[in-house]
């Protein structure tokens, strides 16, 4: 896919198998233009998509970012990224039903933690994947007692309990397989909520010792989140 600027947004290294699912999500052009950040003059894409994330490969023009330029990147923007392999990746806003969706689940998960040494965030709290380097912010975080941050940024987590993630129709592929994957390689975290606005459904995943549990809950059902002991009706979610 080339972007307004002619290029492509690629990885550090090839990833056929990342090519070869991306397709499955709606094509998504990414412009690739370049802007300086102000405290150094280093010269940052300037990413501009109509969804969330989309992963390419191409064995043309690769960035190779490390962790420590996409927090620069992300302290002079206005808008949240993704990183990834060396690349930086624009979250997009999402539509007002994803909006008031990923509102009622901090609000379920904030009165399910109440009085106890959890604690529920925003979408505004960075977290990453340790094993992989997936950087994101999920709609909707639970960490269990002290938050433990990255040894780059203390403003990044990276033990959360469980996290939320509200699906769009660009982003419900990546968000079940790959993110998914990356998210089930943290250690602490023992749920994973995927919410879909469109179909009014939720599916959770749930470390079940080596493997994970997975369950879908539907109008009229009960969601069970073991680890908090709370039980969720399903309409209350998109109410």
């Amino acid at each position: 896919m080339s972007g307004a600027g002619g290029g492509l947004l690629t990885a550090c290294s090839s990833f056929p198998e990342r090519a070869v699912r991306s397709k499955s999500v709606d094509p998504i052009v990414l412009a690739r233009v370049t802007k300086p950040l102000p405290t150094n003059g280093v010269q940052w894409p300037d990413f501009r998509a109509s969804a969330r994330v989309q992963l390419v490969t191409s064995p043309g023009s690769r960035h190779c970012y490390t962790f420590s330029e996409y927090l620069q990147y992300e302290e002079a923007s206005n808008t949240k990224h993704e990183f990834l392999d060396g690349e930086i990746y624009r979250m997009a806003g999402g539509t007002p039903e994803h909006a008031a969706v990923s509102v009622a689940m901090s609000a379920l998960l904030f009165q399910a933690v109440r009085g106890t040494d959890r604690r529920a965030y925003s979408s505004d709290l960075r977290i990453r994947v340790a094993a992989t380097g997936l950087t994101t912010y999920p709609d909707v975080t639970v960490v269990c007692g002290p938050i433990e941050t990255d040894p780059e940024n203390q403003n990044t987590v990276t033990n959360p309990k469980i996290v939320v993630e509200v699906l769009s129709k660009s982003t419900a592929a990546y968000d079940r397989r790959e993110k998914l994957d990356h998210y089930k390689k943290m250690p602490s975290l023992q749920c994973c909520v995927l919410v879909d606005p469109a179909t009014r459904s939720v599916e959770t995943w749930i470390r079940a010792g080596g493997d994970w549990k997975r369950e879908e809950f539907a109008a009229g059902d009960t969601m069970t989140l073991p680890e908090l002991a709370v039980k969720i009706p399903i309409d209350s979610i998109f109410a």
